[in-house]
């Protein structure tokens, strides 16, 4: 075999077998296949596609590129991936509840590119947090609390690495089956026996239409499953930011809150518990979702949960008391200036990839892998979509490093809302499901 007879062949819209993809995942992890030859075969996949059994063969084959992790824990190792969204801080929330109620959770994680927020980022601005863990302290924060959110070391699908950056810079990043493959990789490079996805759609969604994100909802449960790992999506609303809060040290105090007791009934709360669900069945931890919805409660009211974030963020190199006292450790903004609304009437609709470029702007997020962050900088008390709003009333809180840089985010932040007479009606945060 050589990498320009499989190039060729997937250009002329051949089945690559399990081999072929095989060798070339090895050659991307070993550099016996160039950048060049990278960036064809991902040309190749985006314009002619690839099967189903190519996709999980593909798949395979990048995990497989590096060390694959083995457990021998006394409950299932279970997981959560997002494709990502604003003010989505879901993972920091649902590890440790699912934690608390005996699943064991190693969650490797990304950084934030774009308008989405990256969960490593959040969590990078508690002191001390050291999200790069290898493989003997994610085993060993993983046995202590239950969980641990990490990025994935080197060692773990090379492959992968290789061709998502290649991706990045030949214009292919949108091909479904390269999404589908680089998310699982990674994943089932953990050692998971159980997997739930949370799919966004809607504005501020990486893919924002229905078809979309069930078309990629599709794609990942059949692949992941093909791989033998048991699988469920859920397809869930992007069209406002799941908290009202966007950047990392707000979002992060944010969900020290929820763990606490505050913002139950809330739309991080519904996408989370729902999203528990699932997995709490998927991994034999309940028979149906009520029991299983049960039990994340008991999590939460009982302290259990936020015990298990303490514990998972103190084994990582953070603060031992940032549960008790989150506003001591989290970095706060210099500026801190509230949006006016430029009219009265309900939020009808909310731009949510244009408050995200907004905190991106800010400093809170990256256009570039390379690009520094500002834990401190974001949006808080975020107006929900329906509220009743006179003119001059907050449309959400900035918080600046600058008085420029606040000024900036006044003019997008109010941009990014339509009034209208009406409240729209009210849309379900979970729209559907596969698997």
């Amino acid at each position: 075999m050589d990498a320009r007879s499989i190039i060729a062949a997937k250009r002329a819209g051949a089945t690559l077998s399990g081999s072929e993809l095989g060798w070339f995942a090895r050659g991307l992890a070993s550099g016996a296949v160039s950048d060049a030859q990278a960036g064809a075969f991902a040309m190749a996949v985006l314009w002619r596609g690839l099967s189903r059994s190519e996709r999980v063969a593909l798949t395979l084959a990048m995990r497989d590129s590096g060390e694959v992790m083995r457990w021998d824990l006394p409950g299932p190792v279970l997981d959560k991936h997002s494709t990502g969204g604003v003010g989505d801080l879901v993972s920091l929330a649902l590890a440790p509840m699912l934690a608390a109620c005996g699943a064991f959770v190693p969650m490797l994680s990304g950084r934030g590119l774009g308008h989405t927020g990256g969960t490593l980022d959040k969590l990078e601005a508690i002191p001390g947090y050291r999200a790069e863990a290898d493989a003997e302290r994610l085993s060993r924060v993983v046995r202590a609390a239950g969980c641990a959110i990490v990025g994935a070391t080197s060692a773990l699908a090379p492959a992968d690495r290789r061709l998502y950056a290649v991706r990045d810079v030949t214009a292919t990043v949108e091909s479904l089956d390269l999404i589908v493959s680089s998310i699982l990789s990674k994943k089932l490079a953990a050692g998971l026996e159980g997997l739930v996805l949370d799919v966004k759609q809607g504005s501020g969604a990486f893919l924002p239409g229905a078809e979309e994100a069930r078309a990629l909802a599709t794609a990942l449960v059949e692949t992941a499953g093909g791989a033998g790992c048991p699988t469920v999506a859920l397809i869930t609303d992007m069209d406002a930011p799941l908290a009202p809060v966007a950047g990392n040290a707000l979002e992060v105090g944010w969900a020290c809150a929820f763990l606490s007791g505050a913002h139950r009934h809330s739309r991080t709360g519904e996408v989370t518990l729902a999203l528990g669900e699932a997995l709490l069945v998927l991994g034999g931890l309940a028979r149906k979702a009520d029991e299983a919805r049960a039990r994340l409660l008991a999590a939460l009211d009982s302290g259990a949960a936020a015990e298990r974030f303490g514990k998972m963020v103190a084994g990582l190199g953070g603060p031992a008391d940032l549960m008790e006292a989150p506003n001591r450790h989290l970095p706060r903004a210099t500026i801190v200036r509230d949006v006016p609304s430029r009219g009265a009437g309900h939020v009808a609709a909310i731009d949510t990839r244009a408050l995200g470029l907004a905190v991106v702007a800010l400093g809170g997020g990256r256009a570039r892998e390379s690009d520094p962050i500002d834990p401190a900088v974001g949006l808080s008390d975020i107006a929900a979509p329906g509220a009743a709003l006179t003119r001059g009333a907050p449309l959400a809180r900035v918080h600046a490093s600058s008085p420029a840089a606040a000024d900036a985010a006044v003019v997008a932040v109010q941009a990014a809302f339509s009034l209208a007479d009406a409240a729209p009606p009210a849309r379900p945060l979970v729209s559907g499901r596969v698997g």
